[in-house]
This record gives C-alpha cells, sequence and structure tokens, in this order.
C-alpha cells in the first residue's frame, strides 16, 4: 500500500479540478458543492467562474504536489464552512428535508470531500508556515473520522432506497437488490472500522478498491451513454466516486507515508 496515498492524492485532485472546469463551464455549480436554490445569488455566473478558476487551482496543486498542504487544508475548510453555515440552515429551514433522511445525501457528499481534504494534508510534514496554516492543522485528525461518517451515511442509504436505485447497477449484473445490500454491507462495515481503528488501512484500501471498481463499471457507462442534458451531473457523480475512492486510498496508506516522512527527515538531520 505504499503508492496507495499518491494514486488517491493524484484522484482526488484530478476531480476537485474536474469540478471546476464543470463549474465554468455551465455558469453553475455542481449539484452537490451548495444547495440547489441559490438564486439569491447575485452574478452567480461570476462567483462560478471565480469559484471554478479556484478549483481548478486547487486540483493541480493536489495532483502535481505544489504547496500541496495548504491548499488542501483551505480547500477543506471552506468546504466544511459551506456545510457548516450554508448546506445544515438550508436543511433545517424545510422539516421535510431535515427530517429526511435521504435529503441529507448532497450535504454529506460535500463534508465528504471536505474530510478528503484533510485527510491528503495529513500526509505531509509540518514545516514553517503561518499562524493560519498552523491553525488549520488541527483540523487533519478529523478527516478519517469525518469520511468514514459519511460513508455510513451512503451506507444507510443503500438500505433505506435499495429498491428505488437498484436501476443504477448496469443491467448486465444479475440479481441488483443483492449487490445494493451487499455494497451498503460493505459500505457501513468499512466506516465503522476506520472510526473504531479496526485495521482502518485495510478496510480503507478495500473500500477505495470497491468504489474504483463502481467508477470503471457503473460510473464510466452512464456519462458515455448519457444524453447532453444529463451529461454535467453524470460527470460530476463520477468524478465524486473517483474523489471518493481517493481519499479511501490517502486514509489507506497516508499515516504510514506521514510517519515515513518523519522519521526520513530526523535521520537527515
Amino acid at each position: 500500500m505504499r503508492n496507495l496515498p499518491d494514486i488517491g492524492r493524484i484522484f482526488y485532485g484530478l476531480s476537485i479540478a474536474v469540478m471546476g472546469c464543470l463549474t465554468i463551464y455551465y455558469h453553475d455549480f455542481p449539484y452537490m458543492f451548495i444547495p440547489l436554490r441559490h438564486s439569491w445569488m447575485n452574478d452567480l455566473a461570476i462567483v462560478a467562474y471565480i469559484s471554478g478558476i479556484l478549483l481548478i487551482l486547487a486540483g493541480a496543486c493536489i495532483v502535481f504536489k505544489k504547496q500541496t498542504m495548504p491548499v488542501s487544508l483551505l480547500l477543506g475548510t471552506a468546504l466544511l464552512l459551506i456545510f457548516c453555515f450554508y448546506f445544515v440552515p438550508y436543511q433545517f429551514m424545510a422539516p421535510s428535508r431535515y427530517m429526511h433522511f435521504g435529503q441529507w445525501e448532497n450535504a454529506a457528499k460535500e463534508l465528504a470531500l471536505s474530510a478528503g481534504a484533510f485527510a491528503i494534508a495529513g500526509c505531509f510534514p509540518k514545516q514553517n508556515e503561518n499562524p493560519l496554516i498552523g491553525l488549520l492543522r488541527k483540523l487533519i485528525p478529523f478527516g478519517a473520522i469525518l469520511f468514514a461518517i459519511t460513508i455510513i451515511s451512503f451506507a444507510i442509504d443503500h438500505f433505506l432506497f435499495a429498491k428505488e436505485a437498484q436501476d443504477y447497477i448496469p443491467s448486465w449484473i444479475p440479481n441488483h437488490l443483492f449487490w445494493m445490500y451487499f455494497t451498503g454491507s460493505a459500505l457501513l462495515g468499512s466506516g465503522i472500522a476506520i472510526i473504531l481503528k479496526i485495521r482502518p488501512g485495510l478496510f480503507a484500501a478495500l473500500l477505495g478498491a470497491m468504489i474504483f471498481i463502481w467508477f470503471i463499471i457503473l460510473h464510466v457507462p452512464r456519462v458515455i451513454a448519457s444524453p447532453v442534458a444529463d451529461l454535467g451531473s453524470e460527470i460530476t457523480s463520477a468524478f465524486l466516486a473517483l474523489a471518493y475512492c481517493g481519499i479511501a486510498f490517502v486514509i489507506a496508506g497516508g499515516r504510514g507515508l506521514f510517519l515515513k516522512q518523519r522519521i526520513i527527515r530526523k535521520f537527515a538531520k
């Protein structure tokens, strides 16, 4: 699992960059970045352009390891703030949203991306940094936990909406309902194992491998077959899956990478 953090970092950074490109192309945010009802926002196109450029730059920095730690911390913090001060109040504005578990899915996706940024930041050793970055580093330990919580929430969604969502599974795979429950069980077990630190590296690696298989056999064909009207949302869903895969790989091997770097620095002195 030595190379998993680098693979995961590239998957995550690429996904963030693609979402930035989609934001610019559609002059709007991907469906899970902010709540859908944001018509109150003046000059949405300008905000989307600026946000899209920032996402592309952040993704590129993460992929090419340019100021990755501070960029990841800033990205994770921005997404966490959107979750706390936009998504959560939005959900509680109507009982039909906050009382229905499935209505929290997009908020959980936002939180998962935030957690992934913190997990990536944790793969890099502490360096000379300004007070703000030093303060934000305190959020790094929450990356794996927050991601595991969102994975558990996705598992519950698989159980609650198995019959409604079973058609997402490719037609050539038999027993759709079985695979929905199997996937939900795998997500639930992985999330619990990461939180309780029960061989978290192994379970995170298996989780990432499973999500990558989804990306290949489920999301890529859906993108290829998607009509133009739905193409943006399908691309977003595909690269969300790739980002989750990357986060799981970072969690699987990130701790080992960080310790390795720290040992190297110690002996270099």
